[in-house]
């Protein structure tokens, strides 16, 4: 880092990715701070500058003695241990050392004490919900949401007709004729867990999947004009029923309340709509399966006079950006859900879904909101 890049760093203050200390004596303290960036999505300490970013500097002996902190308390304090990087940059006040930390690939990380700790803002906390402790073990690979048990949905709220069409389309034979009692079946198929119905099972084939998941719906809402403000509303509706139902439902929604364009047709047809209905399927199918499950809340669709926004909890997982999927790159959020979902709604996978939509109507911008939490489709109208 150059001395100019550094005073221009400096001036715009601290924030989630950057933190200013005058100095550190307390490996813990160091640890913890270490502990809430590889938790989040990294970031710098400057050490040597107070928190109105003006700097005070290091001596040479200060800069040895806090080598060797850092170097300790990265290898002994933090669980696992991670390999932050150290900079001596010059700045005319005196010496500013920056400590770079790498987003974790191993989360969630922890002090010495088990302290799980995230950056809140410029500053940290101690992650103690459940659903955040969660999404941490999901970034990690080790937990996936659709695998967790529901409370209170077991084998006789499955949809039973629903799942012996499905089974007998897939497997070639009537479910009466299976041998094996229900409850293994679905557990064998991952639908299943701990005697009840998971996530996917539920979403996928429960009755009434909302009455145990009231937040995994989708909230949509037409308005006349082109701001969420505006109280004016042409059509509203909360969106619930299995996975299958909803994305059907979804569609309508939003093809309904889009235009269809007549062009070179009849005066009495029909018309074509104004955006291809892959489009829609793509980009609802990708917001219900891929969605983070973690999160209690609904995926939103809005439609306005001159876009579509479709908003789904959870920004893209890891490392994963905008650019990664538009070269075709995926990372499965929810592995039980994305098997099914091809065999129960026009879903590829395999990364191409948001690549079609795009081929078929350039005019899409996708933004990964990561200190939102959410991942935003909008698509603009003719």
């Amino acid at each position: 880092m150059e001395t100019a890049e550094l005073i221009e760093v400096l001036s715009r203050g601290e924030d989630s990715r950057h933190q200013f200390k005058e100095n550190f004596t307390n490996p813990d303290a160091l640890a913890a701070e270490i502990v809430a960036f590889s938790n989040s999505a990294g970031g710098q300490i400057f050490i040597g500058v107070q928190n109105d970013g003006v700097v005070i500097g290091l001596s040479h002996a200060d800069i040895d003695r806090l080598n060797q902190l850092i170097s300790n308390a990265s290898s002994q304090n933090v669980r696992p241990a991670v390999n932050p990087l150290t900079e001596n940059v010059p700045h005319p006040n005196g010496t500013v050392l920056v400590v770079t930390i790498p987003e974790g690939v191993s989360k969630p990380y922890m002090d010495k004490n088990g302290a799980i700790w995230v950056k809140n803002g410029a500053d940290k906390r101690r992650a103690t919900s459940r659903e955040e402790l969660q999404r941490l073990f999901q970034q990690a690979g080790l937990v996936h949401a659709d695998e967790t048990p529901v409370a209170g949905l077991g084998v006789g709220d499955m949809d039973m007709p629903y799942f012996a069409a499905f089974f007998e389309q897939q497997f070639g034979e009537p479910l009466t004729e299976h041998k094996q009692p229900l409850p293994q079946l679905l557990t064998n198929m991952n639908l299943m867990n701990q005697g009840r119905l998971n996530l996917a099972g539920s979403l996928l084939f429960a009755r009434a999947p909302q009455y145990a998941l009231p937040a995994f719906i989708v909230k949509a809402v037409a308005f006349v004009g082109t701001d969420i403000e505006d109280q004016r509303y042409i059509d509203s509706r909360d969106i619930t029923g299995k996975l299958a139902d909803v994305f059907q439902q979804t569609l309508g929604f939003i093809v309904a309340n889009t235009r269809a364009v007549q062009g070179d047709q009849g005066f009495n047809s029909q018309g074509q709509p104004e955006i291809p209905r892959i489009v829609w399927e793509e980009l609802v199918a990708n917001a219900l399966i891929h969605r983070d499950y973690f999160i209690s809340a609904p995926v939103r669709v809005l439609v306005f006079a001159d876009r579509v926004e479709i908003i789904s909890p959870g920004h893209l997982p890891n490392h994963l950006t905008v650019e990664n999927i538009k070269a075709g790159n995926s990372n499965i959020r929810n592995p039980i859900l994305a098997s099914f979902a091809a065999k129960l709604l026009p879903y590829r996978g395999l990364g191409s879904g948001i690549l079609r939509a795009l081929r078929a109507w350039p005019q899409i911008e996708l933004i990964d909101d990561r200190y939102g939490n959410l991942f935003k489709a909008i698509v603009k109208r003719t």
